[in-house]
């Protein structure tokens, strides 16, 4: 099964639970959402949205891949998302750096009432080689802190790589240009004149 236009409640719950994380790409929120899976089901009465087998959601640079996403809903507002998986895969490029923002875990869960995003299950959240490990993370978008292990509720230990190489390359790639294009400081952007030619002297005779 394939949608290009799904109902509006998934359009809705998918971007205010993904589209935030890390300042993601800024344009990515004005692409179409596009859904595959193997099954839907959409049942008003239980307030439950399920999509199952292969899901696969995209929008720009977006991609969420699990084999269970299922949102729960009272009428037309979304409260819970939640997407499961061997593991649930998610990845998006951001505004402020070329390599995309990566994450993977057995489950992933978003809040929109406090708009908090959970990892659970093997968590990881990655970025070029920096990586951020345990077994449950949580985002929280209105303050924008990651939390990691004990700090988040969890039973590991949290296991962090910075790649400071990586670091330094991407400031460099983000200087501004320097030399041949650098332009000249004002007033000094004018052509000097010539030199005027005076005539060439002549061998004038006085009379006798």
């Amino acid at each position: 099964m394939k949608s290009t236009l799904p109902s509006r409640l998934l359009a809705v719950a998918l971007l205010g639970a993904l589209s935030a994380p890390a300042h993601a790409l800024s344009t990515d929120k004005d692409q179409p959402l596009e859904l595959e899976a193997d099954s839907a089901e959409i049942d008003e009465a239980k307030g439950l949205s399920t999509y199952a087998g292969n899901v696969v959601a995209t929008q720009g640079s977006m991609r969420l891949e699990s084999d269970h996403l299922i949102i729960f809903h009272k009428g037309s507002k979304a409260e819970r998302l939640e997407a499961v998986g061997k593991p649930a895969r998610f990845q998006q490029l951001a505004d402020d750096s070329p390599e995309p923002v990566k994450a993977r875990a057995q489950r992933m869960e978003y809040r929109f009432d406090s708009e908090e995003l959970l990892l659970t299950g093997d968590a990881v959240v990655l970025q070029g080689k920096d990586t951020f490990k345990s077994d449950r993370i949580t985002y929280d978008r209105v303050r924008s802190v990651v939390k990691g292990g004990a700090a988040a509720k969890g039973k590991e230990r949290v296991r962090i790589t910075v790649d400071p190489k990586a670091r330094e390359k991407a400031r460099d790639d983000k200087k501004p240009a320097t030399g041949a294009d650098k332009k000249p400081a004002a007033g000094t952007d004018r052509k000097t004149p010539a030199p005027e030619k005076k005539p060439p002297a002549t061998d004038k005779k006085k009379p006798n």
